[in-house]
């Protein structure tokens, strides 16, 4: 049986959107994100949102790696919605930020997708992949951004 412990819920069984702010309320902010890298970041992860991603989490690795300025890490829970994921992530990216990937790997087999887009790099996982490969520890000395945040905003506010 699959142990999911380890993998925290970005929501109680609902969408990211419906939690706090209103989807409308989430929108306008990534919108309003200058850094088009982090803009893309924060698309990417609302379309992971959109099929039910699990612990999706964005990396500023921009300072700790010459691959990318941000990574995306999301969690489905079978590979047809890991394959969903990776889906509507691109979708999303093409429709908002004008963006399709450079490469795409790992969308037939769907137990880990990569979306490279340059400046910003998703992973869709299977629960097992995302624990073999353990990227969050790899990547552990990057630092954790809040998603669907403007940074700018959340500064003129300290």
């Amino acid at each position: 049986m699959l142990d999911r412990s380890n993998f925290h819920s970005t929501s109680d069984s609902r969408s990211l959107f419906e939690n706090e702010r209103s989807a409308e309320a989430i929108q306008t902010e990534i919108a309003s994100i200058d850094d088009p890298s982090l803009r893309l970041a924060n698309v990417i992860a609302a379309g992971g949102d959109d099929r039910k991603a699990e612990d999706i989490i964005l990396l500023d690795v921009e300072d700790v790696s010459y691959l990318a300025d941000y990574f995306i890490v999301m969690t489905g829970f079978s590979k047809t919605q890991v394959r969903a994921i990776a889906r509507v992530a691109q979708d999303k990216a093409e429709e908002v930020c004008g963006r399709s990937p450079i490469h795409v790997e790992g969308m037939n087999e769907g137990a880990w997708v990569l979306l490279d887009y340059g400046d910003v790099i998703a992973h869709v996982f299977t629960p097992q992949e995302r624990e073999y490969y353990s990227l969050e520890a790899f990547w552990g000395h990057a630092k954790q951004m809040p998603l669907f945040t403007n940074p700018a905003l959340q500064d003129s506010t300290d």
